[in-house]
């Protein structure tokens, strides 16, 4: 007989559900990181050609692909976004009656 694995529903933020600090925070910089990481991929860019984009050293590349992305601020991998001719929009809507939280939404 198999003993039966107690099951907990995410909040959609492994951070978040692992009770780490600044878990927004680290949710945000992981989905921007992500985004990053899924676009120089798609382009099939070299790690030189996307440091050269980016305006980084290669070794910068090898991190954003290893998924280190709390070595970076927001505000950085929203500025590598951009480099990689994509647009970041910041949308600030009321959270009714709820604590508010970030969400990145790529189309």
């Amino acid at each position: 007989m198999r003993a039966k694995i107690p099951l907990e529903e995410s909040s959609g933020n492994v951070f978040k559900d692992l009770d780490l600090p600044d878990a927004e925070e680290l949710f945000l910089k992981t989905k921007l990181g992500f985004e990053v990481f899924q676009i120089i991929e798609k382009r099939r860019l070299t790690q030189t050609a996307a440091a050269k984009i980016l305006g980084v050293k290669q070794p910068e590349i090898s991190r954003l692909k290893q998924g280190k992305f709390n070595h970076y601020s927001a505000e950085r991998l929203m500025t590598f976004l951009n480099r990689l001719n994509h647009d970041v929009e910041i949308l600030i809507i009321p959270s009714e009656d709820r604590e508010g939280q970030q969400r990145v939404v790529a189309l």
